[in-house]
């Protein structure tokens, strides 16, 4: 051991019939050797699964960095030193509000935080109008730490803090921030470990016994380990951030950016170039690539990629035998590094799909042009100086507006509400598109549906409107067979029909949700459009949110102000404060008896009722209160914490536990009764709270 042979103490010593042990003076002899790809696909199991990268020049004038470098500032891609500085002064302010200590948390005495920069900023690969994605990492639960942070954000508002809105999806809760003009979002994982220890768990095996968490747990600490992965292992990152920045800027043009709609998304780019990267060296022998080529290898790669068989995945991260089973509502698979989801790609349809490579094949034919006019700026389209009367994102809308001649045209408006329910409900009908197209895919697969991720308005429409209204388009398209010429008519009567049930359907289904859609405030229709229809619309420039009527902040928020100290804050019933306190005041307050000791909560009632060995938790409902139906009671053994689950009810919901054994109420919120730890009215005596 150790260079060592066993057993060999030195060159006289007898050793025969004698055991030797190594010595702590020895020396340490590491080996290293360098293992082609080849080698690893032999040996890992995965070699049948990968899609070898052939590395491809850029033809001609492609070839050349420089103009590569200026077709990307001509677009302002690249922050300037005003940028960068701006958004550090932003990030350390918000650290300096959270932690209340201006540095890193670490103080005897109080809670350990962390925050961390993730998404683009964090990957280095941000341009100027990119918002900044934190993610905070301490010991506290997410509404303790959401109510805390609320309250210390809005007393940092003369130092240019805005909290803008509270957005509760099904992965938890996120605040939408402004700090010093530039946006921000703030997410929370609850972790002692990981925050007292940060950043040693990005260092980590995936399977080390740290990460024994919680799906939810995990899922937030995802974008951050994924990130680390990324910039410690990609070669060369200087070429990754300016390819991936010409990428991105691509996708954009061309209307497939954009993953809520099912086409491709920050993360998407850096799996797909990071792979491609990797293989580049690896495989070819080469310790440097140029730019230009990794963007032509990256193209010609994906363009012959076969989605509908084949995975994407980093066989440097993933090295033992792949075990991922693709179903069959994934028609696209790009496999990320950490669970606990692996396909990043779980948004895409086949229709998205089809796009995405329709896309990528016609780039490649591009930049495989070996004539001398194609250029970098001519490639994204529209460079100012030839011929192009537009550029941008405008210029890409104007051509998909005339790419088809008949279109799905979905109206959303919405006029004198919050930004919160304002943006709410735009946000929830974008997410809805995504199934209407996998509809419209299943109901007629002869018809293609392109949608483009982005409003469109009238060309008319002005910015001091006081409410909003805006446009999204899917091109329809015939995918094979006949053109539309030589269909027959009764054919064409029963695609129109089809189409438009397909449209009712889809109408029914945001107009039926009470939860995102009111008529008091907002409207959508569905319905199909020519081409001659749709003439007079643009893409918008406008953020919905700056143009709304209202507050800036969720309505449902509670008065942050005047909130209970931090150890109260897990009082369940804090959620309904700011609603009573709008009520107006009675002339005469019932008597309220004083008690000893604060009322406990419900979360509380439900840990010792499921935990103590004493009680039966299958002899407990609880009583909540559902907003459509009012009380209703059940199991207590069913009932869901976990955010994440479909069932989940927040717990300010629930207005008493009952055993079912006797029918006895245990516990109620609004006669503020609890026989299970004695708060309350119950801690007087018996003859008082009768």
């Amino acid at each position: 051991m150790f260079g060592k042979i066993k057993g060999l103490l030195d060159n006289a010593a007898q050793t025969e019939e004698q055991t030797s042990y190594g010595s702590d003076h020895w020396g340490v002899r590491c080996l290293l050797k360098f293992t082609s790809q080849a080698e690893v696909n032999s040996t890992d199991g995965n070699s049948k699964l990968l899609v070898p990268v052939e590395s491809k020049s850029a033809p001609g004038a492609l070839g050349d960095v420089s103009q590569l470098r200026e077709c990307l500032m001509e677009r302002n891609v690249f922050p300037s030193g005003e940028d960068i500085n701006g958004r550090e002064a932003a990030l350390n302010l918000l650290k300096e509000v959270i932690l209340e200590d201006g540095g890193s948390g670490q103080i005897r005495g109080k809670p350990v935080f962390v925050v961390v920069p993730v998404g683009s900023y964090g990957l280095g690969v941000w341009t100027s109008s990119s918002d900044i994605d934190c993610l905070c990492i301490g010991p506290i639960s997410p509404k303790t730490f959401f109510t805390l942070a609320a309250q210390r954000l809005r007393k940092a508002a003369a130092r240019g803090v805005r909290v803008l809105r509270r957005v509760k999806a099904h992965s938890g809760t996120m605040l939408e921030l402004e700090v010093q003009g530039i946006r921000m979002d703030l997410q929370y994982c609850p972790s002692t470990f990981i925050a007292e220890t940060w950043p040693y768990a990005t260092h980590l095996p995936p399977a080390d016994p740290v990460f024994s968490l919680s799906t939810q747990i995990l899922a937030k600490l995802k974008p951050a380990r994924d990130l680390y992965y990324l910039r410690r292992t990609v070669p060369d990152f200087a070429a990754f951030k300016v390819a991936y920045q010409f990428i991105k800027c691509w996708a954009k043009q061309r209307g497939i950016y954009a993953a809520k709609f099912g086409y491709l998304g920050g993360i998407h780019i850096a799996i797909l170039l990071s792979r491609v990267c990797k293989l580049l060296i690896s495989g070819g022998g080469q310790t440097v690539v140029s730019i230009p080529t990794i963007i032509t290898t990256f193209f010609d790669h994906y363009a012959r990629f076969d989605w509908a068989t084949r995975m994407v995945f980093d066989p440097f991260f993933h090295n033992k035998r792949l075990r991922y089973m693709r179903t069959a509502r994934e028609p696209m698979v790009i496999l990320g590094f950490h669970g606990p989801s692996l396909n990043v790609a779980l948004t895409a349809s086949l229709p998205s799909v089809r796009t995405i490579s329709e896309e990528l094949k016609r780039a490649s034919v591009l930049l495989s042009s070996p004539s001398d006019e194609m250029t970098w700026s001519r490639f994204l389209g529209g460079d100012g100086g030839n011929d192009f009367a537009e550029s941008g994102s405008q210029s890409s809308g104007a051509e998909f507006l005339k790419s088809y001649k008949t279109y799905v045209r979905i109206d959303a408006q919405f006029w004198g509400v919050s930004l919160a329910k304002g943006s709410g409900f735009v946000g929830w009908l974008e997410s809805r598109c995504v199934m209407l197209l996998v509809d419209l895919n299943r109901r007629l697969p002869n018809i293609h549906a392109r949608i483009w991720p982005a409003r469109f308005v009238d060309r008319n429409t002005t910015e001091e409107a006081n409410d909003y209204q805006g446009s999204y388009l899917i091109g329809l398209d015939r995918s094979e067979g006949p053109t539309e010429q030589a269909v027959a008519k009764d054919e064409v009567k029963v695609m129109m029909g089809t189409l438009r049930t397909v449209l009712e359907k889809f109408e029914g289904q945001i107009r039926g949700d009470e939860k995102y859609f009111d008529s008091k405030f907002c409207w959508m229709s569905a319905s199909l459009a020519k081409q001659t229809e749709v003439s007079n619309l643009r893409l918008d420039s406008r953020e919905w949110g700056k143009y709304t009527i209202g507050d800036d902040e969720s309505e449902d928020e509670e008065d942050e102000d005047e909130a209970e100290p931090l150890e109260d804050t897990l009082d369940s019933d804090m959620e309904t404060t700011s609603k009573r306190k709008k009520k107006p005041v009675p002339d005469t307050l019932p008597n309220r008896p004083a008690y000893a000791g604060k009322f406990r909560s419900s979360a509380d009632v439900i840990s010792r009722l499921r935990w103590d060995p004493e009680m039966d938790s299958s002899d407990y409902v609880v009583g909540y209160e559902d907003r459509f139906l009012g009380i209703m009671e059940r199991a207590l053994d069913q009932w869901k914490a976990e955010q994440t689950d479909e069932e989940f009810i927040p717990q300010h919901r629930i207005e008493y536990f009952k055993r079912k054994s006797d029918g006895v109420i245990v516990w109620d919120r609004k006669q503020r009764k609890d026989e299970v730890f004695g708060s309350g009215v119950s801690s007087l005596p018996q003859q008082d709270s009768s």
